[in-house]
């Protein structure tokens, strides 16, 4: 099967406007090639035209939509995804237009844009059926998300097809060894549980279309409370310096009552209500929630941040520290309960990466690490160092350690030590391509009940486009 990524995409919506905003966003105008050209001259060869981003159609309704989709299913040209809106005052509303493009093509993915909606958002997953396989875009949208969840669900589309071909064709080699070898029991065991990984792959492919719509949305949904939160508990904290002048105020004018019973009244309603305590907690209580405000925010950003797709695959100059930091506070809750982390940084300089892949190695090691460690609590130490023009890091463990023979084949595709259903083997395979991508060394020293240590070494500076 073909490893070039499908990047058609449909886009079914009644507003012309909407079709200009996407095709600026998926399909801008190419950039000057002055450079390429300039180059070519002065080295040799042919300058390279630039490769869209994506391949984008237009529908105006539900019909129409459909219409085109049903040919490029004929040409043997599929759409991967759509970008479906949900109102359309003529014809079929975005419900029904899902429900025929899912008719026609159950491989699609789709993304419903919306502002508002005639049903509410737990009807359309009931009505559909699509509790695992339908993301929702809310207007006013900004172009990151479009982006981040047009490459998302073109991957997943991919890895899904990609699959699906592997599983069924490993499928047909099960049941010819069937038929040929029954008594080759111990060989059909064994391509019984690759069909298992290769199915655990599928769930993968759900996993990272999840984690798109989360780094999507998440700043979407949850920075608006947040912004409103912290305003109100900064003018919360000034009305109560305000109302403190005016209790001390109060406190002074008490002086000036002559009448003995009122003086009483007031001292057992300040006892009663304990006023120098809440004078006193009361600002304490929003220093709190204003610290704990900034902690989701920072949170947030982090996800943000780890979760980003290089869409362009443009090299970035990134802060490898911050990088770990952001990925430590994704994964607190996996090693919360299991491990103490140690932080061994030395001075660094931002290396030249595609910060997210970068991320996702930091994140498969970590996890590595903390379930490598058994029923006691142990240490996860991440170091980092500089040589030359090398910048490199560790991540060890004092878990179990890995055998001799094992250690061969720990960076091989669908190789792992655990239960089948519990890993996929390929979290240090992607990291490996991912470290060799950026011209870089990955490496693994363990002593079997001492702990492992996994090194990665990177260039400051790329020399090579991304390929």
């Amino acid at each position: 099967m073909s490893t070039v990524l499908n990047r058609r995409i449909l886009l079914i919506d009644d507003t012309p406007s909407i079709h200009v905003d996407f095709r600026k966003i998926l399909m801008p105008e190419p950039p000057q090639h002055e450079l390429d050209e300039m180059e070519a001259t002065l080295f040799g060869g042919d300058s390279k035209p630039a490769r869209a981003l994506f391949e984008l159609d237009s529908a105006f309704g539900g019909q129409e939509g459909l219409g085109k989709l049903k040919s490029a299913l004929q040409e043997d040209r599929p759409y991967a995804m759509a970008f479906v809106d949900m109102r359309m005052p003529e014809g079929w509303d975005g419900a029904q237009t899902i429900e025929h493009l899912w008719h026609e093509d159950p491989r699609l993915q789709v993304v419903v844009c919306t502002a508002y909606s005639d049903y509410s958002w737990d009807e359309l997953l009931e009505r559909l059926h699509a509790h695992d396989r339908l993301l929702i875009l809310k207007k006013p949208f900004d172009n990151i998300e479009v982006q981040q969840m047009a490459n998302t669900l073109l991957t997943k589309w991919h890895m899904t097809e990609r699959a699906s071909v592997q599983v069924d064709h490993l499928g047909q080699m099960v049941e010819r060894r069937t038929r040929q070898f029954q008594e080759a029991s111990v060989e059909l065991q064994r391509e019984i549980d690759e069909r298992k990984l290769l199915e655990s792959q599928l769930v993968q492919s759900e996993k990272l279309a999840s984690l798109g719509q989360l780094a999507a949305g998440v700043a979407h949904e949850i920075n608006n409370p947040i912004g409103f939160i912290s305003s109100n508990l900064g003018c919360l904290d000034g009305y109560f310096k305000q109302l403190q002048e005016m209790l001390d105020a109060y406190r002074g004018a008490e002086e000036a009552i002559s009448s003995p019973e009122v003086i009483e009244r007031l001292g057992v309603l300040r006892e009663r209500v304990e006023l120098e305590f809440l004078r006193e907690d009361i600002p304490l209580l929003i220093k709190e929630s204003k610290d704990g405000i900034s902690r989701v925010g920072q949170i947030v950003k982090d996800l943000k941040d780890f979760s980003r797709v290089d869409s362009n695959q443009e090299w970035q100059w990134a802060d490898l520290h911050q990088g770990m930091e952001s990925t430590l506070n994704i994964v607190a809750n996996e090693l919360k309960y299991k491990a103490d982390v140690v932080k061994d940084y030395q001075l660094l300089a931002e290396i030249e990466c595609l910060p997210s892949q970068i991320n996702q190695v930091i994140m498969n090691l970590i996890v590595n690490a903390s379930q490598a460690i058994g029923a006691e609590r142990g240490v996860i130490t991440l170091r980092t160092g500089l040589a030359g023009e090398t910048a490199w890091f560790e991540v060890a463990d004092t878990g179990s350690g890995i055998e001799a023979q094992c250690l061969k084949k720990i960076f091989d595709p669908f190789f792992t030590t655990k239960p089948i259903g519990q890993g996929t083997g390929l979290g240090l395979s992607l990291s490996y391509g991912i470290v060799k991508k950026h011209h870089g060394e990955i490496s693994v020293r363990s002593v079997v009940g001492a702990g492992t240590t996994f090194r990665v070494e990177l260039p400051l500076r790329q020399t090579k486009l991304a390929s």
